[in-house]
């Protein structure tokens, strides 16, 4: 049986990844530190520990056979808590695995934000986490994966979209012109599954996105939202300067203990960046691997799947 550690599986994308492996029939080992992981998957082990903790990671990797890195941090107070996670959690990671005797593929799930590491604290510790792993060479087969927006069942990040064009209102948060990946959550899976094969060549940065030639606009998410629900959603314009406020305001009531804020400037400029759209060039094809849900698709369902758990 072939074995699959994973980290970051009390997650969104780590929960449903652990539920596809676990049906394909692997053998999955887990880090977690405080929220367990919610999953059906019947061969599977719980290593308790942080990925800093020399022992805890030594006892994931035993006898795996690949690596699926989802742990990471998308708000942090300090540029520095950033870089400890989403940098030196890889390099970490993937410095105890090279170290083992025929150590395993490891598939670190980036961001495409690290393609604009100038942005924010976030995009650049991301950035250097790729830089990391990339930095080992031959010493251990890997593969990075640069998702843009993902959604879907489980997601929390992006229901707040939902629940707002849900009452009629749909924020436009970026300029006109600005165009912007989205994959399906289950595609996102589907890829991680297909570059696990060992068959698969690595050393490869890949860009996937749901197939929708040129990305999408931020009204016309609106108009997919709109056509789900069935209902007309009325499209705000949000203004930059009221965003940049707003990111300023949070960032300062972020040096009060238990307020770790989303919105920042640094956050602002991600969002204000007008071309989120993954690479052509960097496209997983060559892997075999297709997207199969548009958001045609994939909003209706993830809407269904909001409204049974009451969460819409």
């Amino acid at each position: 049986m072939v074995a699959v550690a994973v980290t970051g599986g009390s997650g969104f994308i780590g929960q449903r990844l652990i539920e596809r492996l676990g049906r394909d029939g692997f053998s999955v080992r887990a880090l977690t530190r405080q929220r367990p992981v919610q999953s059906d998957a019947g061969d599977l082990t719980l290593i308790q520990g942080a990925l800093g903790d020399d022992g805890a990671v030594s006892a994931l990797l035993d006898g795996v056979d690949a690596v699926v890195h989802l742990a990471g941090l998308i708000k942090a107070k300090t540029r520095a808590e950033f870089f400890e996670v989403n940098a030196d959690g890889v390099r970490h990671l993937a410095g105890i695995a090279s170290a083992r005797p025929g150590p395993p593929k490891l598939v670190l799930v980036s961001s495409l934000a690290a393609r604009e590491p100038g942005l924010s604290a976030y995009a650049a510790s991301k950035r250097a986490g790729e830089e990391a792993l990339a930095a080992l060479g031959d010493a251990l087969p890997w593969t990075i994966l640069r998702p843009p927006a993902v959604y879907g069942p489980g997601d929390r990040e992006t229901l707040a979209f939902f629940k707002s064009t849900g009452r009629g209102v749909g924020a436009v948060l970026g300029g006109e012109r600005a165009r912007f990946s989205l994959l399906h959550v289950d595609d996102l899976v589907e890829l991680i599954c297909t570059v696990l094969d060992p068959a698969v060549a690595d050393k490869l940065t890949l860009e996937p996105d749901d197939g929708r030639e040129g990305g999408h606009s931020w009204c016309g998410m609106i108009a997919a939202a709109e056509h789900a629900f069935a209902r007309r959603v009325r499209r705000v314009r949000v203004p930059k300067a009221l965003l940049q406020a707003l990111g300023h305001v949070n960032a300062g009531l972020g040096l009060l203990p238990g307020y770790t804020p989303m919105l920042t400037p640094g956050k602002v400029r991600e969002l204000r960046h007008p071309d989120w759209v993954a690479d052509p060039a960097r496209t997983p094809a060559a892997t075999g691997w297709k997207p199969r849900i548009p958001v045609d698709r994939g909003f209706p369902a993830t809407i269904d799947w909001y409204r049974k758990r009451g969460w819409l």
